[in-house]
């Protein structure tokens, strides 16, 4: 069949339905003259005339009649199966992988889980517990979830999750010898808790924001940890000072086991976000999962 033949075919058979061009035009995207054309050129390369046409009227010729009745089935089936296939695209179903710390799984997709579970019955969410990058194309992931500086390149963002905070901390007892910070240079004189990322193993400087005066301070300390949660124990332990972000020392600040320390140069920052690949059709289920997330923020 030449390129084109099936065109042709479905704009004769709309033609021959409406017995008109002027009617048949719109729906096929065409303007009167173009598809004028396009049935001579049917016509011409079957070699036979389809249509009787005169001035007023448009109608199937036997030859045109018997192709329309051999083609009105062949062209349902075309059309129905066009709109399953758009029905399938459409259809927030099967599995949607993403790759999360285990604090952005806490924080972004288990508060929404049960929600999208409710919804969207036939889909389901894949976490991977990951804290190296890797490239979520070649692994065949959807989507990531990580800090906002901390970000893969071309890829498109989404901020999900609440707005975060730090909190510097201590127990009661280390501070009871009232040598206490009172501004991020102090701490140069105080044992500290550093926190290696797990993500290419470096240990991160505490930064400080007061009044858009950024700080950044290289801490030193008997205890360097990957685990946040490590930190914390550390500080009721007296330990010394560590740096966390405040939800994880909330309960403990709540009930006097631990003091925060600098709280006005700690401001709010934006957390988590989720991203893809900016090249990647966006598929139902994780558009679907990114309305839930943006109305959670």
């Amino acid at each position: 069949m030449e390129r084109g033949t099936l065109d042709d075919l479905a704009a004769f058979a709309a033609v021959a339905r409406t017995r008109s061009f002027t009617r048949a035009a719109p729906g096929l995207g065409l303007s009167v003259s173009a598809l004028s054309y396009a049935i001579k050129r049917l016509e011409r390369r079957l070699g036979t005339r389809l249509l009787q046409r005169n001035s007023r009227s448009v109608a199937p010729t036997s030859a045109g009649a018997r192709l329309l009745e051999t083609l009105e089935p062949a062209l349902g089936d075309v059309e129905h199966a066009l709109q399953e296939l758009d029905r399938d695209r459409s259809a927030v179903t099967g599995i949607v992988r993403i790759t999360a710390t285990r604090q952005g799984y806490e924080a972004v997709i288990r508060p929404i889980l049960g929600e999208f579970a409710r919804r969207y019955p036939e889909a389901q969410v894949e976490v991977l517990i990951e804290y190296e990058f890797r490239d979520i194309i070649a692994a065949s992931i959807d989507a990531g979830i990580r800090m906002g500086e901390k970000l893969e390149q071309d890829m498109i963002a989404v901020r999900v999750g609440p707005r975060l905070r730090m909190a510097m901390i201590a127990s009661p007892a280390y501070l009871a010898g009232g040598n206490t910070p009172h501004e991020p240079g102090d701490l140069r004189h105080h044992r500290c808790i550093r926190y290696r990322m797990r993500a290419g193993g470096v240990v991160i400087p505490w930064e400080f924001d007061r009044d858009g005066h950024a700080v950044s301070v290289d801490v030193a300390g008997p205890l360097t940890v990957n685990e946040p949660e490590l930190a914390v124990d550390a500080a009721l332990d007296g330990l010394g000072l560590a740096y966390v972000l405040e939800e994880r020392a909330a309960s403990h600040i709540a009930a006097g086991r631990l003091v925060r320390l600098l709280e006005d140069w700690t401001q709010p920052f934006p957390g988590f976000f989720l991203y893809y690949p900016s090249r990647r059709q966006l598929q139902p289920t994780l558009a679907a999962l990114i309305e839930i997330l943006r109305r959670a923020v």
